[in-house]
C-alpha cells in the first residue's frame, strides 16, 4: 500500500456523512425547540456550519457545529447572550461546556459546538459574537468561510491535518488549521502524500512567523489565536512528524 493509499483509506473511514437526511443533522432538529425557547422572538435561525458544512470534518471530531444567529435587535450584548446560553442549556440538563466562540454539549451521544451571534444588520450574513477566551467579540462571516475553505479544494489535506491534531492533542483552531493548510498550498499541485509532507514542512519553517488574516473580516487576525508558546508547540510536532519512519505514526 502506498502512503497515497494509506491515507485515503483513512480518510473513507473517517468520512462524515452529511446528507440532509444523515443522523447527525436530527441533532438540529431536536435543539431547535429548545434554542427557540431560549431566543424567543429574536432567534433568525439555527443552521449547521463549520468543519461540518466546509467538509473538513472527521467522524472522530466534533460530529456537528450550530450556528445561532439571533436578531440585531436582540437587547442583550454578546456577552450576555453568550452566558444567558450558557446557563439555559445547565438548566436544561445539557452538562455545557466553554469553549471560545462555542458552548459544547453532547446530544444522544453527538458531539455538538453551538456558536451563538448577533446579525450586525436587519439584511446581510455579517455577524458579531463573543469571544470568551479574550473577553471580547469580533465580527465573523460563516457564510463567507464556509465558501472560501471549500472552493480552495484542500479538503482532504485539511481532514488529515486534523487527525494529526486531534491524535496527537496539539492545541490548533480549526479555522486557523484550514487557512493555514490553504497558505501552504498555494502553489502545490502535489498528490495527497505529497501535500501532507508539504503543510508540515510549511509548519516548520513559516507557520509561527505567518500572520494569517481572517477572509471574511481583516480586522481579524486569526493567528493571533495562539501564544508564541503553543506555535512552537504546533512546530515541534510537526518537525517529529517529518522524521516518522511509518505514515502511521503521524495518523491512523
Amino acid at each position: 500500500m502506498t502512503v497515497d493509499d494509506y491515507l485515503r483509506t483513512v480518510l473513507r473511514r473517517e468520512a462524515v456523512n452529511t446528507a440532509i437526511y444523515s443522523p447527525v443533522r436530527r441533532v438540529q432538529l431536536a435543539l431547535r425547540p429548545t434554542i427557540a425557547k431560549w431566543a424567543g422572538r429574536y432567534l433568525i435561525s439555527v443552521t449547521p456550519s463549520g468543519s461540518f458544512m466546509k467538509g473538513t470534518a472527521n467522524h472522530s471530531g466534533t460530529d456537528i457545529d450550530l450556528f445561532i444567529s439571533l436578531s440585531s435587535k436582540t437587547p442583550e450584548s454578546l456577552e450576555e447572550i453568550y452566558e444567558k446560553l450558557f446557563t439555559w442549556l445547565e438548566q436544561n440538563k445539557y452538562n455545557p461546556r466553554r469553549q471560545d466562540v462555542s458552548i459544547k454539549i453532547n446530544v444522544g451521544g453527538y458531539s455538538v459546538d453551538l456558536v451563538p451571534a448577533k446579525r450586525q444588520d436587519v439584511v446581510g450574513t455579517d455577524h458579531s459574537l463573543y469571544r470568551h477566551r479574550v473577553q471580547t467579540w469580533t465580527k465573523t462571516n460563516v457564510t463567507r468561510h464556509i465558501a472560501y475553505v471549500r472552493q480552495a479544494g484542500r479538503l482532504s489535506e485539511t481532514r488529515i491535518i486534523k487527525l494529526w491534531r486531534d491524535q496527537h492533542r496539539i492545541e490548533f483552531p480549526s479555522f486557523y488549521l484550514e487557512l493555514t493548510v490553504i497558505d501552504a498550498l498555494a502553489r502545490s499541485r502535489g498528490t495527497l502524500a505529497v501535500n501532507v509532507v508539504r503543510i508540515f514542512e510549511y509548519l516548520c519553517d513559516h507557520f509561527a512567523s505567518a500572520r494569517v488574516i481572517d477572509p471574511a473580516n481583516t480586522n481579524n487576525i486569526i493567528s493571533d489565536d495562539l501564544t508564541i508558546a503553543e506555535k512552537n508547540i504546533v512546530k515541534t510536532a510537526a518537525a517529529a512528524a517529518l522524521r516518522a519512519s511509518d505514515c502511521n505514526q503521524i495518523v491512523v
